[in-house]
């Protein structure tokens, strides 16, 4: 019991990260190019063909504040969702080929560096991943026209705290996994219905009662929340809500990660 409640002791974190951080930097430096092609071909495939294709039928889209053209509508939530994927992607698969395939912690932990530190660089390098990735999309979206508000450098700020807490709870099924295949269900159960209740193709209204009570409260939501008015160059009805929404998020998310691999090296 005791040996339990070990792993769930205060992190003990230093700036120990950086190096770790710069390694998984130096070592991702060579493949940069094509990773962000990846990275940023899905959602403008999507803003492509839902936001010209399937917003020529919807037309315009009725907010709160306003009617706005569906592809705007779209793409304030896409690129949430983009933020969302990217750091899912970096935390689960290229984090569990670093911690189990390739054995790269474990030299890691022969440093003077603690495993805090490294579930920590994980997390930063990972959020990294997520506004990078967004940062491109941004100024893609910026030159087709679709916003040019000034309030998107704020917007640019909550997607890295977006990143920040979705690199978290990946990392939590990163420390339980057992192969690759393990994240399918992750991106089954949880990533999948996110998207289609968050109001990322279209307005939360239009989910039964239930669901979009319950819809308010997840991740995604509260960052598309945030985004969108942005877009439309407002500002979020209740930002400090949301914002707390993801802090908390990301505050329970990095500790359970962090007890469940403690866990994991302690066997």
């Amino acid at each position: 019991m005791a040996r339990a409640l070990a792993h769930w002791q205060a992190p003990r974190l230093s700036w120990r990260w950086w190096p770790v951080f710069r390694r998984n930097l130096l070592v991702w430096r060579k493949l940069a190019i094509p990773s962000l092609i990846g990275n940023i071909a899905e959602p403008l495939i999507w803003l492509v063909a839902f936001g010209y294709g399937m917003g020529a039928l919807v037309g315009r889209v009725r907010l709160p504040g306003g009617e706005v053209p569906y592809i705007l509508f779209l793409a304030s939530g896409s690129v949430c969702m983009s933020a969302m994927n990217a750091a899912t992607f970096e935390a689960l698969y290229s984090a569990f080929s670093r911690m189990h395939v390739q054995k790269t912690w474990d030299g890691i932990l022969n440093a003077p560096v603690s495993l805090d530190d490294i579930v920590l660089a994980e997390m930063l390098w990972a959020a990294y991943k997520a506004i990078f990735t967004v940062t491109a999309i941004l100024l893609v979206m910026l030159g087709l026209g679709i916003s040019h508000s000034p309030k998107l450098l704020v917007a640019w700020l909550v997607l890295l705290g977006a990143g920040v807490s979705f690199s978290c709870i990946a990392l939590i099924f990163n420390a339980l996994a057992k192969g690759y295949d393990f994240f399918t269900y992750y991106f089954t159960l949880f990533l999948t219905p996110m998207m289609f209740l968050s109001g990322v193709f279209f307005p939360r209204e239009q989910l039964p009662a239930l669901l979009r009570v319950f819809s308010e409260w997840l991740p995604l939501t509260s960052a598309v929340e945030l985004v969108r008015p942005m877009f439309m160059d407002q500002w979020p009805a209740h930002p400090l809500r949301h914002l707390l929404v993801l802090a908390a998020y990301a505050l329970v998310a990095f500790w359970a990660a962090l007890a469940f691999t403690r866990r994991r090296f302690a066997n």
